[in-house]
This record gives C-alpha cells, structure tokens and sequence, in this order.
C-alpha cells in the first residue's frame, strides 16, 4: 500500500526536479543503487519492472526503503496493464509510470490515489490525460520531443506539468534547455545509471553524480 498520496508524490518531483530510473533483477545490488541516490539527496526512484520476477526485487527494495531510507518514494516504471499497476501498488508503489496512456491504469490508481505518470506524445494524448486525473505527464521518448516541444505545450497550456524521459543527459547545457523549457523534472535512467557503473559496482561514483545533478537543477532553477 502506498505511503504517500499523489499529491505529495508530485510536490517532491516538483521540488527535487529528478527522478532516477534503473532496473536490475539482483536485490542486493539494486539495494546499494537506491541507497547511493539517496545518500547523494534523491527522494524519488522509479524502478523500471522489465525483467522476469521484477515484483520480488521490488517488494524488497520497497520494504528496505521503508526500513532504511526514510523519505525515499519508490515507484514503478515500464507498467503496461492495469493488473500490474494493481500488483506492484499492492507491494507498496507510490507511484506508476507507463510507456503509453492507458485508462485502465488510470481508474486503478485514481482509486487508491496513486500518481501515474502515462506516457504521451501528443497534446491530445497530454489532454486526455490530465481529463482523467494525471498530475504529471510523461513526455517519452523525451530525445524525439526534446525541450522544443515542451514549449510548445506550454504555450496553450502553462498549467501542463511534464517529465521528459529519455534524451536527458547530466550535463548543464541539457538540463538548461529542458528545464528553460518549462519541466516539472526529468527522469534519468542509463545516462546516471549506467551498464558500466552497475559493472563496475561504484556506488561513490553514483552518489556523487546524483549530488551533482540536483545541485545542477537547483542552479538552473534559480
């Protein structure tokens, strides 16, 4: 059962401006990932269900954050039906995130008042979804859109809250143009959490670049 309303979901991805999204089937491994993020001030982690027993993994990184890391929201990406959405808010999801917009998901997590996030790409589809209930959209794949786009979307509809995903890259000239642009916050997964890094085991490293980050977009912020 979720911790936190949607409200409250959304008011931290507005006020922290990043959402770090990985997957990995290995538990302990994945727990030393949610750690890092939160130590370098990461409040949000989407863990993108991708792989086969992804619930398991979830269930545990969901229940050592409660233990451990108190404040951190933990949330489930890549959620395709309304019967996943069901099971993963049963092991405690604060939030789901899809690739596309499905009204299924949305009458399931209305009803616990969950935040989803659907994926959209249009502004008709941004426009449906705020009609049933989305706080923030997902505009996905964000490297096809880019922060154009986003402008776009602002102008007729400054009241539209958007988190690109994909095509966000942790640099100051990308998190500007995003950012200038008019986001609420990015969704950052393999440009911060890396293949190589996950190889590599260096949990410094990430703890460091989610610092950086968040003091990037506090920058650009100002």
């Amino acid at each position: 059962m979720a911790q936190y309303t949607r409200l409250e979901v959304a008011q931290v991805m507005k006020e922290t401006g990043l959402v770090p999204l990985f997957f990995n089937n290995d538990a302990e491994l994945s727990k030393k990932v949610l750690k890092a993020c939160y130590n370098g001030g990461a409040r949000l982690m989407e863990f993108t269900a991708r792989g086969d027993f992804a619930h398991e993994v979830f269930g545990e990184l969901t229940k050592y954050a409660i233990k451990e890391l108190p404040g951190m929201i933990m949330g489930v990406g890549s959620v395709t039906d309304a019967g996943a959405a069901s099971l993963y808010m049963a092991l405690g999801a604060n939030f789901i995130v899809t690739p596309v917009l499905r009204e299924d998901i949305a009458i399931v997590c209305n009803r616990r008042k969950v935040l989803w996030s659907p994926g959209c790409g249009t502004l008709t589809e941004i426009t449906r979804a705020e009609e049933l209930g989305c706080e923030i959209v997902k505009l996905f794949p964000g490297d096809i859109y880019g922060p154009q786009f986003v402008k776009g979307i602002k102008g007729p509809q400054p009241w539209t809250s958007i988190m690109p995903t994909g095509g966000v890259s942790p640099t100051l000239e990308n998190l500007t143009g995003w950012f200038d642009a008019g986001v609420t916050c990015v969704g950052m997964g393999s440009q911060l959490i890396s293949k190589e890094l996950l190889a590599n085991k260096d949990f410094v490293k990430l703890e460091h670049d989610v610092r950086s980050i968040l003091a990037l977009i506090k920058k650009i912020r100002k």
